[in-house]
């Protein structure tokens, strides 16, 4: 049947339109990184600390009855290491006449607009601080920058044929040269946690892609693939999320956007975020008939010791 002579429809003019007011955002915005370390303050745009180490255990300590000491042992000094600061930005605006139009999911588009900047000024935090780049300071145009925690491990490492390592020398730290591809495998995260053992880490989380974390549930160490849940039907266990080793348990923690051909094992009590200046927002010069702001952070990444994490690298 067709629809009556004159029928008045909804194409008539003057029907409200129908937008709700939810706002729905599917992006990766987690920091579990950042948001598992700890933080200290930073005093200078050069961040540095100290780290220390023991003599390697002998079985000739012996001594006789009595003996008189002679030469003393070799003393135990420190080591002095640092961090650049780094400047991360973002800005916008947003005009006089968009602010106070009647908008659909939100009051005040200056108020998300700098929410939404304060979760990209955090993830790119996150992205650097576990990235492989190198630390330089300013020089001419070339701004501070902030070596992040894969540059800084060169002691328990396992990397591709070819690689060459980077970390901390003369003030910096140098990023690692990638070496020839290989595949994820178990003894490859066996071999690293061994020697980092051996080192005195323990790590507790393993950092890793998404592509990785797949391949990380294949690995043997898992027993049973379905869970019992009594007379009812059974659960397929498709992912680990535990990796309990010889030495010890590390939580896999697959990230969105931070890891790429390679896996972190890390200790968050011998990482930090040390902040010069915290996170803020400044409002710009007015220049016209907007309202624009901009959003600042300055912090180093502080590895209190490269020899607490480990890496595996070149992964495919």
């Amino acid at each position: 049947m067709t629809a009556p002579t004159n029928l008045v429809a909804s194409q008539n003019v003057g029907v409200r339109e129908d937008l709700s007011d939810i706002i729905h955002r599917v992006a990766p915005e987690k920091t579990p990184f950042i948001s598992s370390i700890g933080k200290t303050k930073a005093t200078n745009t050069y961040h540095e600390w100290q780290t220390e180490t023991l003599a390697s255990p002998v079985t000739t300590n012996y001594a006789l009855e009595g003996d008189d000491v002679g030469t003393l042992g070799a003393a135990n000094l420190t080591t002095r290491v640092g961090n650049y600061c780094q400047i991360m930005t973002k800005s916008g605006g947003v005009s006089r006449t968009q602010e106070v139009v009647d908008k659909a999911g939100r009051a005040s588009e200056l108020a998300r607009q700098k929410t939404l900047k304060g979760i990209e000024l955090r993830r790119d935090m996150e992205k650097r601080f576990l990235a492989n780049v190198g630390s330089n300071a300013e020089s001419g145009a070339t701004p501070r920058k902030t070596a992040g925690l894969l540059a800084w491990i060169t002691s328990n490492v396992s990397r591709g044929s070819g690689a060459a390592a980077g970390g901390f020398s003369g003030g910096t730290v140098t990023a690692f040269t990638p070496g020839t591809s290989r595949t994820w495998t178990e003894a490859l995260l066996k071999s690293v946690l061994a020697t980092a053992f051996g080192n005195g880490a323990t790590p507790s989380q393993l950092y890793m892609g998404a592509a990785h974390k797949q391949q990380f549930s294949t690995f043997t160490g898992i027993a049973d693939i379905r869970k019992d849940v009594g007379s009812g039907q059974a659960t397929i266990v498709a992912g680990a999320e535990v990796y309990v080793g010889d030495f010890g348990e590390l939580v896999a923690i697959p990230h969105q956007y931070a890891m790429g051909t390679d896996v972190l094992a890390v200790d968050p009590s011998l990482v930090k975020a040390a902040m010069l200046d915290g996170y803020k927002t400044t409002p710009l010069a007015k220049t016209g008939d907007s309202e624009r702001f901009l959003m600042t952070v300055e912090a180093a990444l502080e590895v209190g010791n490269e020899k607490g994490h480990a890496a595996i690298c070149d992964l495919s």
